[in-house]
């Protein structure tokens, strides 16, 4: 029989103060007055913790952070903010502090490497595996290409998927956006449409840019009118859950600003119901994150071991949400 791992290791508690002054922004230093002021802080305090710090500061947080590691890679947290690669403007990125943190995995050992396996948005929270060389990240990429690794993000929706449990299986293509604001976002490349007569489909054309994309989901639980949604991705698409649950399932990701307008770059617009619950104006918006985490991957059997099970906590911000939101979690949540 084979064997199976279950893993699930507790993030750092907290970041030592000493190491992040001056790497705060000094907004966050000013005292909030009102409650609206306050709630903004808190959010600024969750999400931008990590994103303008020293790369040393970011390599001890992914350090202790550690959620998984075997002789072939570990797995860490990713947190909110940090790309994964290295790109313009850039402050900090996991790939740029790779040597650091594979120095502090392994001592001074010369020779001590971390690879990138694959990617996560920079707004995505969760479990992201990196190897100890390179022949192991090759193999992790092929498992990934071939669909063969398990993965299920949580995600707090903006409405409900009708129906709660299913399976959105449309190509994704990117797309230009003309307007004052000129940029691309991946959209939806159906290849069916609603026929002339309304009374059924007609195959279309299908783009030869768009890559097939198919998400399972299912609702864990609704609340205030918002729901929290299990997806597991089948395929690797850019921006492939985002994309299904604001234009395949008219669920955008609460923070999800990119595709919360197809035309346009704007904070995402929430019903007043909603804002009251997150004790927010919508000209504040802006400042929520995205409620995307990475929440458990899988392997299947690497090199004699049994399938690897990897569970990241979730982030405080996160559990903060689904708390005002008053959604329930199928288990006790566990925060960073």
């Amino acid at each position: 029989m084979n064997q199976k791992t279950q893993v699930q290791t507790p993030l750092s508690k907290t970041l030592n103060p000493k190491l992040l002054q001056g790497g705060l922004s000094p907004s966050l230093l000013i005292p909030p007055v009102t409650r609206l002021q306050r709630r903004v802080a808190e959010l600024k305090q969750f999400s931008q913790l990590l994103q303008k710090v020293h790369p040393n500061v970011l390599a001890k947080s992914l350090h202790r952070g550690l959620l998984f590691q075997n002789q072939d890679f570990i797995a860490i947290n990713k947190p909110f903010g940090v790309p994964v690669e290295d790109g313009p403007g850039t402050t900090n990125s996991i790939k740029s502090v790779l040597p650091v943190l594979a120095k502090m995995m392994d001592g001074l050992t010369a020779g001590s490497q971390l690879h990138l396996c694959h990617g996560l948005d920079k707004e995505t929270t969760g479990v992201l595996l990196l190897a100890r060389n390179e022949e192991t990240a090759e193999h992790i990429r092929t498992l990934f290409q071939t669909h063969q690794v398990e993965r299920k993000f949580w995600a707090v929706t903006v409405g409900a998927p009708v129906p709660a449990e299913g399976v959105v299986d449309i190509p994704v293509v990117e797309r230009h956006v003309a307007g004052p604001q000129p940029h691309f976002k991946m959209s939806l490349s159906p290849v069916f449409r609603v026929s002339d007569s309304g009374e059924g489909l007609t195959r279309v054309r299908g783009q030869r840019q768009a890559a097939r994309a198919v998400t399972r989901y299912r609702v864990l639980d609704n609340g205030q009118g918002c729901s929290l949604v299990e997806l597991q991705p089948v395929t690797v698409v850019k921006h492939q859950l985002r994309v299904h649950m604001a234009y395949g399932l008219s669920c955008p990701i609460l923070g999800d600003h990119k595709y919360a307008h197809w035309n346009k770059l704007a904070p995402q617009k929430l019903p007043e119901g909603i804002l009251k619950k997150l004790g927010l104006e919508q000209n504040k918006v802006r400042h929520l994150p995205l409620h995307l985490h990475a929440r458990q991957l899988t392997l299947p059997q690497f090199k004699g071991h049994g399938d690897i099970t990897v569970s990241c906590f979730l982030p405080k911000f996160f559990t903060s949400t689904v708390k005002r939101l008053q959604i329930t979690f199928p288990e006790k949540p566990q925060e960073l």
